[in-house]
């Protein structure tokens, strides 16, 4: 009995041993593609615009009514990001025409206010989610504003036509579609000084305040 035990052991020894001899069947490797590239919002852009606006006169009197209308025009910047956290340069140049014409009396007696032109430089600071930028901004703002009262009973005619400077705030959302192109929605609050038109009837400032709902597509070089 133990011989036949002994011959079984050695058996199984020796066939463990052939087996491992043999050479293994093994399939082609698995190919896996590298992870994708991480998305950066480093880098220069340029980009068009088009907004929504209505203001406010401060000062105005009641004498021009508040002025509503569309612009739209281009954009410039540069983003660098450090983590999740992207700061940045903007600056854009708008045209169009935000205005208002009011009667002022059964005279006969007008105003009109135009804004033909809008600039703003600012600073942008925002959270990167990947390619979703959540930012704040604020700078510079100036616009072309055009006023004009003209006083029927005094038969007179007051011009006012000037670039205004102040302020730009606001913030918004920008989403990279790829990593060259991105679109963005943004609100922005703009307050610019005014200056004083006056005929013998009526007297009034051109200072304005603008909100603006714009929305923005911008190419990443």
């Amino acid at each position: 009995m133990k011989k036949i035990l002994i011959g079984a052991l050695l058996a199984g020894v020796a066939s463990s041993a052939f087996a491992a001899d043999l050479p293994t069947r093994k399939g082609p490797p698995v190919y896996t593609p590298p992870p994708p590239p991480i998305f950066s919002w480093t880098g220069f852009y340029l980009g068009v615009n088009g907004s929504y606006d209505w203001g406010t006169m401060r000062h105005g009197n009641g004498v021009f009514g508040n002025p509503s209308g569309g612009m739209g025009g281009i954009t410039a910047g540069y983003n660098y990001q450090i983590g999740q956290f992207v700061i940045g340069l903007e600056g854009d140049y708008d045209w169009g025409d935000v205005s208002k014409n009011r009667a002022l009396d059964a005279a006969g007696s007008f105003s009109k206010l135009h804004m033909l032109e809008f600039a703003t430089a600012r600073a942008r600071a925002g959270m990167a989610f990947d390619r979703a930028l959540i930012y704040v901004t604020g700078g510079y703002a100036g616009g072309e504003v055009n006023g004009t009262i003209f006083d029927a009973p005094a038969g007179v005619v007051a011009v006012n036509n000037s670039w205004l400077s102040g302020y730009a705030v606001g913030g918004g959302i920008e989403y990279a579609f790829t990593p060259n192109i991105s679109g963005k929605a943004e609100y922005l609050f703009s307050s610019l000084a005014g200056n004083a038109i006056a005929t013998p009837g009526y007297a009034a400032r051109t200072g304005l305040d603008v909100s603006m709902i714009r929305a923005g597509l911008n190419y990443k070089f």
